[in-house]
C-alpha cells in the first residue's frame, strides 16, 4: 500500500512540474553550426549550467526554465562568448547574434531589462579597453603614474556617475540595477560598497527596493547584507585632533609603524632603517589598486638591488581579499584592520588612495608622491 502510495504521490509531483510556469529563450545564433550552446543561470554561489544544445545549420535554439521567485539572471555561452540577460517572470525572450561577435552585435527582444544589461556590458567593454589603453601606456613609460592616476580616475568616476544618474538611482527596483552594481573593471567591483561610502549608497537604494518587492528571495537577502556590511565599514565616525603618540615616532621623527603581514608577522616600518623606503597606502580591491602595483612592481624591480624596500599598508574591508592577493609580494605588505579609519592613515594625513611617501636610508620622510614630477629621478636621488 505505502508503494503505491509514493508512486501515486511522485505522479502528482511530477504533473505540478510540468504545469509549473516557465520562461522561454529561443532565437538564433548564426555561423555556429554544430558549435554548442549552453543555456546557464547566474546563482549567488557560481555558475550553473541548466541546458545545452548542439546547433544546426539555421543556429536556432530553444530553452525553457522555472519562474524564478525574484528577477533573475541566465547566460547564453558559446565557447568564451557570453550573452548576460534576466528574467522577471514567464516571459519569452529572443536573441540573434552572429557568432563572431556574439557578446557584442546580438540582439534582444521580450525585456526591457536585458536590453539595458546589454547597454551596461557595452558600457563595460568600453571602460575596460580605455584602461587597458592607459596601463599600456604606464607600462611603456609614455604616462607619468601621476597623470595615469589623475585619467584612471576621471574613467571611472565619469562611468559611475553615468551608471547611477541612467541605471541605479532612476530605476532601482530593476534587475538592470542590480546587475550594475556587480559589474567589473581589472577584475575588481567599479562600485565598492565596503570602502566607499557613495558607492553603498548605489548598494543600499537596490537593496531597499528589492527587500520592499521580495523579501524572500536570497538575492534581496544578500545584497541587504552587502549593504548594512557597508555602511558599517564606512560609516562617520567622531572624529578627534590626532594626536602622535611617542612610542610611534622614533629617535629621528619618522611616524612608525608596526603591522602583521600575509604570514601573520609583525613588521615595523623603522626596522628598514639604511634603506629607501617607498611608504605606501592603498586598498588592493580597487580599480586602482591593479594598476597601481603593478607601478611599484616596475620601480621594486628596478631598485631594489640598489636600496630601495616598500613598506605597503592595505587599508582593504576585505582582508582575506588582501592576503590572497599579497602573500606572494616581494616587498613589505602589511594590513590595518581599521581600514579607511586607520591611525596610521590618519596621522600621515591620508585623504585618498593610493597614497605613498619617500623615506631616506635615516628614516626621514622626505617626499609625498603629490610633490613627486619623475618618481624614478626621486628614488634615485635617495639611494
Amino acid at each position: 500500500m505505502k508503494k503505491i502510495l509514493s508512486a501515486a504521490l511522485l505522479v502528482v509531483a511530477l504533473g505540478s512540474c510540468s504545469t509549473a510556469p516557465k520562461f522561454t529563450v529561443e532565437g538564433n545564433i548564426n555561423d555556429a553550426k554544430d558549435k554548442t550552446l549552453y543555456f546557464e543561470a547566474s546563482r549567488l554561489d557560481g555558475i550553473q549550467i541548466l541546458d545545452s544544445i548542439k546547433l544546426n545549420d539555421k543556429g536556432s535554439f530553444t530553452f525553457k526554465g522555472q519562474q524564478p521567485e525574484s528577477p533573475d539572471f541566465y547566460r547564453l555561452r558559446l565557447d568564451d562568448k557570453v550573452i548576460n540577460f534576466s528574467i522577471d517572470s514567464t516571459e519569452t525572450i529572443t536573441i540573434d547574434a552572429p557568432y563572431a561577435e556574439m557578446s557584442t552585435a546580438y540582439n534582444i527582444y521580450g525585456s526591457e531589462n536585458s536590453e539595458k544589461i546589454k547597454e551596461l556590458t557595452l558600457k563595460q567593454m568600453e571602460l575596460q579597453s580605455n584602461i587597458n589603453i592607459l596601463q599600456a601606456a604606464l607600462r611603456s613609460n609614455q604616462l607619468p603614474y601621476s597623470i595615469f592616476e589623475d585619467r584612471l580616475e576621471a574613467l571611472i568616476k565619469n562611468y559611475k556617475d553615468d551608471v547611477k544618474m541612467n541605471y541605479i538611482f532612476t530605476a532601482p527596483q530593476s534587475a538592470s540595477a542590480y546587475f550594475a552594481l556587480f559589474q567589473k573593471a581589472n577584475n575588481y567591483l567599479i562600485f565598492d560598497p565596503f570602502n566607499s561610502k557613495d558607492d553603498n549608497k548605489c548598494f543600499a537604494a537596490v537593496a531597499t527596493s528589492l527587500n520592499h518587492n521580495y523579501p524572500h528571495a536570497l538575492r534581496s537577502k544578500n545584497l541587504y547584507n552587502i549593504a548594512i556590511k557597508g555602511m558599517q565599514n564606512t560609516r562617520n565616525r567622531d572624529v578627534k585632533p590626532v594626536e602622535v603618540p611617542e612610542d610611534k615616532v622614533n629617535e629621528i621623527g619618522v611616524i612608525d609603524i608596526n603591522l602583521r603581514d600575509a604570514k601573520g608577522n609583525y613588521q615595523k616600518l623603522s626596522d628598514l632603517k639604511g634603506k629607501v623606503v617607498l611608504l605606501d597606502f592603498t586598498i588592493f580591491q580597487t580599480q586602482q589598486g591593479a594598476a597601481h602595483n603593478l607601478m611599484l612592481k616596475d620601480l621594486y624591480n628596478k631598485y631594489a638591488a640598489q636600496g630601495l624596500e616598500i613598506y605597503q599598508v592595505s587599508l582593504d574591508a576585505d582582508e582575506h581579499f588582501w592576503k590572497t592577493s599579497a602573500i606572494n609580494s616581494p616587498w613589505v605588505s602589511v594590513h590595518d584592520q581599521n581600514g579607511i579609519y586607520s591611525t596610521n592613515a590618519m596621522l600621515y594625513n591620508i585623504k585618498q588612495v593610493p597614497s605613498f611617501f619617500l623615506i631616506n636610508r635615516n628614516n626621514e620622510l622626505k617626499l609625498r608622491d603629490e610633490e613627486i614630477k619623475d618618481i624614478d629621478q626621486a628614488i634615485k636621488s635617495l639611494l
